[in-house]
């Protein structure tokens, strides 16, 4: 059974495991038809997912239109995330656009993409700190919030660090925070995740599996291939993180779960967050990746959890 939690001030009710889209836009080294992306977005709904997370730059727009093509069918029933900041030009080739110009044209062109009148949460997808830290910027959010284009802004940041950006968030009208954390990467606990729950955010835990490492199926002689950015893993760190995850599922993995359920709750379990974002690249991939709800920590015991 799905678990929901309150994401931070926004009021929105969300599935503690949401689904991630990255992989549609084409990087990932396979290709996704509106078929495969309707049947699994079809999962997602049966097993009480609600929250889906896409950006304008996986693919150009790509990911948002094989998104939208089922979106139009059931839009109230979807927590719809998307971002903006960059432009695709080719595989791992990206431009930078950050005005406030720019980003009205960015968020319209996902609207049409997502074929939708409105998106839940629109995100400031990596900033630099400079572009994050524009009050023009700032500005014209609020407006297409008054407008009713964008219900909440949030901010992806690309520094699990990055307190000065978390610090600013209100300042610049951001209610939800996209950050990488996992049980390999918890480098948010210092000092990020605290003050988030001091501000209210709303918390999404990305690549929450680690990049498919929390999964237990690679080893230190695992290979990738050429476009997968794992394949510029030097031999030695791939050794320091494949014995890292076996002592993981040697000394903390509880009895009856599979490393990968568990690690996709892990996140969960930290008062901060909300919900996890981990990618899906098949129906069967979903309904796996809901199976961690089992290894949530009670709900009464989580401050944004609904009952």
């Amino acid at each position: 059974m799905m678990l929901y939690r309150t994401l931070g001030s926004t009021g929105l009710k969300v599935s503690v495991v949401g689904l991630g889209t990255w992989q549609y836009g084409g990087e990932w080294g396979a290709e996704f038809t509106p078929s495969d992306v309707d049947a699994i977005m079809g999962t997602a709904l049966d097993e009480g997912i609600n929250l889906i997370d896409t950006a304008e730059c996986y693919g150009d727009h790509l990911s948002e239109m094989l998104i939208g093509e089922r979106m139009q069918r059931e839009r109230s029933r979807w927590v719809l995330a998307s971002k903006f900041g960059h432009a695709y030009h080719g595989y791992r080739e990206r431009t930078r656009h950050w005005s406030g110009e720019e980003m009205r044209r960015q968020l319209h062109d996902s609207l049409r993409a997502l074929r939708t009148d409105y998106l839940d949460i629109l995100q400031f997808h990596s900033p630099t700190d400079e572009e994050f830290l524009n009050e023009e910027l700032w500005n014209t959010l609020a407006t297409v919030k008054r407008e009713g284009l964008v219900r909440h802004i949030g901010l992806s940041v690309s520094k699990n660090d990055n307190l000065l950006q978390v610090d600013r968030s209100p300042d610049a009208g951001s209610q939800v925070l996209q950050i990488v954390y996992n049980r390999l990467d918890r480098t948010p606990e210092r000092d990020v995740l605290p003050r988030a729950r001091e501000l209210n955010l709303g918390v999404f835990a990305r690549v929450p599996l680690a990049s498919g490492f929390l999964s237990g199926k690679y080893r230190s002689d695992s290979t990738f291939d050429s476009r997968d950015w794992r394949n510029e893993i030097e031999p030695e760190r791939l050794r320091r993180i494949t014995d890292e995850v076996e002592e993981i599922r040697r000394t903390e993995l509880p009895e009856g779960a599979s490393l990968a359920s568990w690690a996709l709750a892990w996140p969960l379990n930290n008062p901060a967050v909300t919900a996890v974002i981990p990618g899906c690249k098949s129906p069967r991939q979903v309904r796996e990746n809901v199976a961690a709800v089992a290894w949530v920590a009670a709900p009464e015991s989580h401050p944004q959890a609904i009952l």
